[in-house]
């Protein structure tokens, strides 16, 4: 009788993994279904001819870039060079940032008590 019992176990466990598994496709088809079926959705973007708010001055024309022209004059002053430590700071080297770490500390070896008798 153990066996039967056993047997009905199985077979429960079975249609109950069946039943989920069958739901689980049927909510993925669905919603797969459903993407599908809707039309595609766009992202908002401001658009560009927006009147600004009352009160916020209106951007002045003046501040626009200057207009790059071919074959136009470089600039005369120097260009940045990078920086040179001076020859003592080149001759001591690198100084460490952190000072040395402390040596690691030793304890005796943990011995398992001898079993008493």
């Amino acid at each position: 009788m153990p066996m039967d019992e056993e047997k009905r176990e199985i077979r429960r466990d079975k249609g109950l993994a069946a039943v989920l598994l069958a739901a689980g496709v049927l909510m993925a088809g669905i919603s797969l279904a459903m993407l599908i079926a809707r039309e595609p959705q766009h992202m908002a973007q401001v658009t560009p001819g927006t009147p600004p708010l009352q009160g916020t001055p209106a951007p002045e024309t003046s501040n626009k870039p200057a207009e790059s022209k071919p074959g136009g004059t470089r600039p005369t002053t120097p260009a940045p060079e990078p920086a040179h430590p001076d020859p003592q700071a080149q001759r001591e080297g690198v100084k460490p940032a952190l000072p040395p770490a402390p040596a690691e500390k030793m304890a005796p070896p943990i011995n398992p008590p001898a079993k008493e008798k």
